[in-house]
């Protein structure tokens, strides 16, 4: 198969690099592949090398070598072919779920000259010979390098295709689903600013520890108490509980030590994180500042504290292998600076998730890169300070949010511990002197303060002079909470600014009991977000903005009455804005019932537009239900 694209040779290779290292994006039965190192060797080196790799005397096999050539001569060069020589396990889920000893293996084959990529499948037989697979040979090779390259796949054997539907896919699934992606893939040509995923660890141990931890703690889902999304929570935590088990694991191994590691985990949230590592042999608490209702769940062997966390010396882990800080917020830039002076053997893994600073939010200063590149690299530089060696690796989780650092050794000596500490003060109030305005205060009020508030209290003031630790109790700022009375005054004033306007009105004609006849219905005309602020009064606007979001997020929450697109504020039309029929289904949904008052039909001039059959909401107090829901609970 052909497929015509506008393509450069640097990004079929990038396009390529997608498949070879990450072939789970596309082929969704696959859990990843691991690469071994690649290797250069002239045309005539080629064979050697092959035979060498395969264990197969390839001029036995007729038909192998004129294939890797065929379509590199078709193009026309001239030039003495390039050669690139590597190979790749692929890691089928079915293999991981089922813990099948089989894995794929394939010999990767680069011709960059000729822009040629190849794929030789290996096998290992009964008898542990390897074996080439020849039917399932293909390649992949950009034609016609010029603004319009083609895209085109060969294979050596077409009429022996083999397929298993997982890691020999269909031919149909090359050309209809892979070549499309490759020529997506290499017209973006987007360099990414984060490394591949799981680049510090084996992707094999990942995948098969993943699968068994997901089995093992998915009954969690079911009693799941909290009122966020289970199945992205529950299976984020797993996944971070298997990057931080195997990176453990392969710590071990490389240190010749057999005890698990110990761990803190900072603002440990539900506590999910910290009850899968304390099931799974590893000694460790979480803290953080409020309890989690799931916390009881978990039972005693799951070592959970409700406390406030300074950086100061009141909390420091000298014991401690790793600290964990996992979304931790305000914590992030400290868990580096926590660890470093805990002790010269402690460790961290972070996964920044907020952009906060020592103190307050974070400022940007760099607008070449992306908001959340320029808070790695600070995070990153953060940890440099504190004298760490540095990994970033990117996680495999249901989040936009997965870059991950790792400190897990130090750049001095432990002799030079006393002028490490030193740099990394110096560094500390430097970033606070950034601040306009810091506070030299005891960050700790009477809900937050365990223990000896005074020395606490110093200890703070020492370290992180305008640090201030979230809320005991979260306050909800969505606008939910205002005042009904409030909300209710801003959404008249600003529906009637709307409706005074010379807005286009709307015609449709309506059938009574009486006939027909015309009936005009006033959608008034349109505000941009700004205007619609000028129109209210100085502390109306200030209560809106303690709130995320302020007025635009008022305006959004009253969808009822409000539509917000562009900017722009107008008055929602439910004849046109929904299909008629959508809103009788809505309304006749088995056990649902009008429990809101229509604001149009209370408010509007002319009424609301739809009958009251056919709205979803109430005309009136004889048309409204109780709901029979239970009252929402705020978060705690």
């Amino acid at each position: 198969m052909n497929l015509e694209v506008k393509c450069r040779p640097e990004g079929f290779w990038s396009a390529v690099d997608v498949w070879i290292k990450k072939p789970h994006v596309v082929n969704k039965r696959l859990c990843g592949a691991t690469e071994t190192e690649y290797r250069d060797v002239s045309s005539e080196e080629l064979e050697l090398c092959l035979c060498s790799l395969t264990g197969v005397n390839l001029r036995e096999l007729p038909g192998i070598l004129p294939f890797l050539h065929a379509h590199t001569a078709a193009t026309g060069h001239q030039t003495v072919p390039s050669w690139s020589v590597g190979g790749r396990t692929i890691i089928p889920k079915a293999v991981i779920q089922s813990n099948g000893p089989k894995l794929y293996k394939e010999i990767v084959v680069k011709d960059l000259n000729g822009e040629t990529v190849t794929f030789l499948p290996v096998e290992e037989n009964s008898e542990g010979h390897i074996i080439l697979r020849e039917t399932n040979i293909y390649q992949i090779q950009l034609q016609n390098q010029t603004d319009d390259g083609i895209l085109s796949l060969h294979t050596l054997r077409p009429d022996q295709w083999h397929s298993d539907g997982v890691a020999y896919p269909k031919l149909t699934w090359l050309t209809s689903e892979l070549l499309p992606k490759l020529a997506r893939w290499a017209t973006e040509s987007k360099a990414t600013e984060f490394k591949s995923t799981l680049s510090v660890i084996p992707v094999e141990k990942y995948s098969i520890l993943y699968q068994q931890l997901k089995n093992k703690y998915k009954e969690i889902v079911k009693v799941w108490p909290e009122v966020t999304d289970p199945e992205k929570f529950v299976f984020e935590d797993v996944a971070i509980a298997t990057y931080l088990l195997v990176l453990w694991a392969e710590e071990r191994a490389e240190k010749g030590i057999t005890s698990r590691q110990s761990f803190v985990d900072l603002g440990c949230g539900n506590g999910l994180l910290v009850h899968i590592l304390n099931n799974e042999g590893h000694p460790g608490k979480g803290i953080d500042i409020r309890k989690r209702k799931i916390w009881d769940m978990y039972g005693p062997n799951t070592h959970l504290e409700e406390k406030a966390i300074t950086p100061s010396a009141v909390f420091l882990f000298p014991e401690t292998d790793w600290l964990i800080g996992n979304h931790s917020d305000e914590l992030t830039p400290w868990i580096p600076v926590i660890a470093a002076r805990s002790s010269y053997h402690c460790r961290f893994f972070v996964l920044p998730c907020c952009f906060f600073d020592f103190c307050g939010k974070y400022q940007r200063r760099q607008c070449k890169k992306s908001q959340y590149r320029e808070y790695i690299d600070f995070i990153n530089e953060v940890s440099t300070a504190c004298g760490f060696q540095t990994d970033e690796d990117c996680l495999r989780i249901p989040s936009t949010k997965r870059v991950c650092l790792i400190g897990k050794s130090r750049s001095y000596e432990q002799a030079e511990e006393e002028l490490a500490d030193v740099k990394r003060t110096d560094y500390i109030r430097g970033r606070q002197a950034l601040v306009p305005t810091v506070v030299n205060q005891n960050v700790h009020s009477g809900s937050h303060q365990h223990g000896d508030g005074q020395e606490m209290a110093k200890a703070a003031c020492d370290w992180g002079k305008g640090f201030q630790p979230r809320e005991k109790i979260e306050t909800v700022r969505n606008c939910a909470a205002l005042p009904r009375d409030f909300v209710d005054g801003v959404v008249l004033k600003v529906a009637k600014a709307l409706l005074g306007l010379a807005g286009e009105k709307t015609e449709e004609e309506e059938e009574d009991k009486i006939g027909k006849e015309r009936s005009k219905w006033n959608a008034g005309g349109s505000l941009s977000v700004r205007d619609v602020a000028e129109l209210l009064d100085k502390s109306t606007l200030q209560t809106l903005k303690k709130e995320c979001g302020g007025l635009q997020t008022l305006l959004k929450n009253n969808h009822q009455v409000f539509r917000v697109e562009g900017g722009q504020v107008h008055i929602r039309d439910w004849r046109t804005q929904e299909p008629q029929t959508d809103l009788k289904r809505k309304s006749q949904i088995l056990g649902a019932l009008k429990t809101r008052l229509c604001w149009f039909h209370t408010h509007h001039p002319d009424g609301c537009p739809l009958s009251s059959k056919d709205c979803v909401f109430a005309h009136g107090p004889d048309d409204l239900r109780p709901s029979t829901r239970p009252l929402k609970k705020h978060r705690s």
